[in-house]
């Protein structure tokens, strides 16, 4: 099994933390591509290969990313469109992490008669937690419903919020505006974000949820028809979503994402003394009988290549390698549009990649009766 070479393109936070993840692995030979050399230098300091260009322009980009095996996009979501098109030009398989429904049916078109392969939103959600849903659904002879439900959470929270920064603000905050692909009453349909409030407990810690756009990815799709409900919630500590709505609905700041976003720069600080946790649970008939079945992750913060990083910044940075190491390995189609729900969890987390999951606890699946 040959080695890859991998393209990223953006040198930001994200294609930082893949970096440094196929940096530690035998397996890859990684170069970043980005429009400005100042955001390049770091890296070509640390060892990188790295080329200048600019993801706007399609044709240039094509030129930089001709030979790779494959290009992960960890640029701005609005640039996906034009990257996916380079890539296909290029002749190399495309990965990205966008939750951006138009930019994933982009993507999606790009791949009908492509000779590649077409994988986007491969992060944590929408991304593992999609995989993971999926090894959930499949262990019904008949899925009645399916929640479920990610957080990336301080360990310490301290602010009225209860939260701190720990990856993408306007991400967040599309999360929280836009709305929601849901499966109701066996119907495929769009809710309100913030709304179908929820609280719960886990390990001793109270934890409060609510719908959030994006994390789904496909799944309402390919469970159209198979299942009568399906949700995806946000987690955060209790009290957070009154304060976020209050903020958006109330003020009105949901029409001023600009200025929304410029007071959590400001005012919520950034840490990586964060959680990542997944808990999903699903409803069903096993061999005539109606059951319950959970599946619960928790991940914390860890080094790669001697540095600290947190718990969503790997377990991002892992959904998409995770599922290109898989790829390298024939694991997964080689041509055309590929789904979360194409991937084996098993095999997922048995790659060099999935070890970031559950990184401070085992993977636990319970079942109930």
């Amino acid at each position: 099994m040959r080695n890859w070479t991998v393209c990223i393109v953006g040198a930001g936070k994200i294609g930082t933390m893949i970096a440094e993840l196929l940096k530690a692995s035998p397996n890859y030979s990684v170069t970043i591509v980005d429009s400005e050399f100042a955001n390049l230098a770091p890296f070509q300091q640390a060892g990188f290969k790295v080329a200048q260009a600019d993801a706007s322009d399609q044709a240039a980009l094509t030129r930089a990313l001709d030979g790779f095996d494959a290009v992960i996009s960890a640029a701005p979501f609005f640039l996906t469109p034009t990257i996916a098109a380079a890539a296909k030009a290029a002749g190399a398989h495309y990965f990205d992490l966008t939750e951006d429904v138009a930019a994933t049916e982009a993507v999606r078109r790009l791949a009908e008669d492509s000779k590649t392969a077409f994988m986007p939103q491969c992060g944590l959600a929408p991304g593992f937690v999609g995989i993971s849903g999926a090894h959930l659904a499949a262990q019904f002879d008949k899925l009645d419903t399916l929640a479920l439900r990610v957080g990336a959470l301080p360990l310490y929270p301290t602010n009225a919020l209860k939260y701190n920064l720990t990856w993408s603000t306007d991400g967040l905050i599309n999360e929280y505006c836009n709305p929601c692909d849901v499966i109701e009453g066996g119907e495929r349909i769009k809710a309100a974000p913030l709304e179908s409030l929820e609280e719960f407990g886990l390990d001793g810690v109270d934890y409060e949820c609510f719908n959030t756009s994006g994390g789904l990815g496909t799944l309402t799709e390919t469970l159209l028809g198979k299942a009568r409900k399906v949700s995806y919630r946000t987690i955060r500590y209790p009290g957070h979503r009154a304060i976020i709505k209050m903020l958006l609905q109330d003020l009105q700041l949901d029409t001023r994402r600009d200025l929304m976003g410029q007071i959590f720069e400001t005012a919520l600080p950034r840490t990586d003394q964060d959680v990542v946790l997944i808990f999903s649970t699903a409803t069903g008939w096993i061999d005539g009988e109606y059951r319950e079945r959970s599946f619960v992750n928790k991940s914390l913060a860890g080094q790669v290549n001697g540095k600290t990083w947190g718990a969503i910044q790997l377990t991002t940075a892992a959904g998409v390698t995770g599922v290109m190491d898989l790829m390298r390995q024939g694991k997964l189609p080689s041509q055309g549009f590929v789904r979360q729900e194409d991937v084996s969890l098993n095999d997922f987390m048995q790659t060099e990649f999935g070890r970031y999951y559950g990184k401070g606890e085992l993977t636990r699946l319970h079942s109930a009766a």
